[in-house]
């Protein structure tokens, strides 16, 4: 127990030596974009760098947005996440009936109709942490 006291407390803790940092591979030089791309555009250059046909870019763009719809579609679990990037929520939002004589929130004093409004499923697109990252620099 005293030994863990001293430890605690740094009494007869020895210098560590530095660690030395490990050298990352340097990752490319991303240039910045100044007007946004065609989906013509942005399949050919994927198709450059990955050393891919354009055609074979093409069904992984139909393959990704068959998995997404998949994934969102009525019976569908309603979540898709592209991982480090995005994520994709649905929820569905119940129908209103109409209502008469509501008191109106603009106007204290004065009543007024609420029109029926149908069910809809309303779909976010949140950005993922790599995604902000991108955006800060």
């Amino acid at each position: 127990m005293n030994s863990f006291i001293h430890a605690c407390y740094g009494r007869y803790r020895m210098a560590a030596k530095p660690k030395r940092a490990k050298k990352k591979a340097a990752a490319p030089a991303v240039k910045s974009i100044k007007e946004k791309y065609t989906k013509t555009q942005m399949l050919n250059q994927i198709a450059e760098e990955t050393e891919l046909s354009r055609k074979q870019v093409a069904s992984v763009f139909d393959s990704l947005e068959a998995i997404i719809n998949g994934h969102i579609k009525k019976n569908g679990c309603g979540e898709f996440t592209l991982p480090g990037l995005l994520k994709i929520k649905t929820r569905k939002i119940p129908a209103r009936k109409a209502k008469k004589n509501v008191p109106n929130p603009f106007r204290p004093g004065e009543l007024m109709d609420v029109a029926a409004k149908p069910a809809t499923i309303r779909v976010k697109i949140l950005p993922l942490k790599k995604v902000k990252d991108m955006a800060v620099q």
